[in-house]
């Protein structure tokens, strides 16, 4: 057996923000992918694959028992593949802020749930938020909290935009110009990130008035006006808007910038040659960077593991 393909996503913009309300805007990345499969079931990385399935089996009986009007299972078709060694076989790295868990969440849905939203119908915006609680609850089990639109973006392989917590929609972005020089790009901490505790930083820097002031005053705006800059291709309007976050970020977010990448980031804002910003919850995996001329971002890191996923 081997199940459909899902791919990892990248959140360009809205990290910690989407979970106090800001717009957000998310795109699938197809460098990376996974599907379920029970051929070659012997290796050690099936075998630990198909234990956190039982695992996480398990807990999806516990969410249909808690939660029988939300969603509900072919348990014994999921329990008699997990048995016969059914494990996810992926490429997307864990803890990289790629979207490794919410592809799994995704893969399972497809093929378990008994009353699944499918994403040929019509995707109301009602559906699109069904499923978001679904997915979010589903992937709790990873992350102690989720807000689902990881394995949603998964799920439907379309850009989603967020405008906030009960408003998502799918949504188009400019086509990718393969001979532009402008860019985002993914750079590699060498590390791998936690989401948990980060999230749990995050919601104890909350408690502090300042934080929250600089995040609704700075961050979300910045956060807000790069993706409506970034959805109608107002690259100028997004250079600056992307500076201030990038910035914001580095002064209020350290904890989650890997220590030694905090003189580089400084580096971008005052050079202007790329800025950089978190990808996911940071603490690790990978960091999110933006640049007018790649070639002169490229020379800038040299000596920098840099992968290039959107071209404009």
């Amino acid at each position: 057996m081997k199940g459909p393909l899902f791919y990892s996503k990248i959140l360009l913009f809205g990290e910690y923000g989407i979970i106090k309300d800001s717009k957000g805007l998310s795109i699938p990345y197809n460098f990376f992918k996974g599907a379920l499969k029970t051929t070659d079931t012997s290796s050690e990385a099936a075998k630990k694959s198909n234990n956190g399935l039982r695992e996480f089996a398990d807990y999806l009986e516990m969410v249909q028992k808690n939660s029988p009007g939300l969603v509900s299972f072919d348990f014994k078709s999921l329990k008699s593949d997990i048995d016969a060694g059914m494990y996810f076989d992926s490429s997307i790295p864990q803890g990289y802020g790629v979207g490794s868990s919410g592809a799994l969440v995704a893969a399972i849905y497809d093929k378990y749930a008994t009353d699944k939203i499918t994403v040929l119908e019509n995707l109301t915006r009602e559906k699109l938020l069904k499923l978001k609680a679904i997915f979010g609850k589903m992937e709790s089990f990873f992350h102690g909290k989720s807000s689902g639109l990881d394995p949603l973006n998964s799920y439907l392989s379309l850009p989603i935009l967020i405008n906030s917590k009960d408003n998502i929609e799918s949504t188009s972005i400019p086509s990718q110009n393969i001979e532009g020089k402008g860019a985002v790009f993914l750079l590699d901490s060498g590390s791998t990130g936690e989401t948990a505790p980060m999230v749990q930083l995050f919601m104890e820097k909350m408690k502090q008035e300042g934080f929250r002031n600089m995040l609704k005053d700075q961050f979300i705006k910045h956060t807000d006006a790069c993706v409506e800059d970034f959805i109608n291709g107002n690259v100028k309007s997004l250079f600056g808007n992307l500076k201030q976050l990038s910035h914001v970020v580095l002064d209020n977010f350290k904890p989650m910038i890997p220590t030694k990448f905090h003189e580089l980031w400084q580096r971008g804002i005052d050079t202007n040659e790329y800025y950089l910003k978190l990808c996911g919850s940071g603490g690790g995996g990978y960091i999110l960077g933006f640049t007018q001329d790649i070639d002169k971002a490229k020379r800038a890191l040299q000596g920098y593991n840099l992968e290039v996923v959107y071209n404009f």
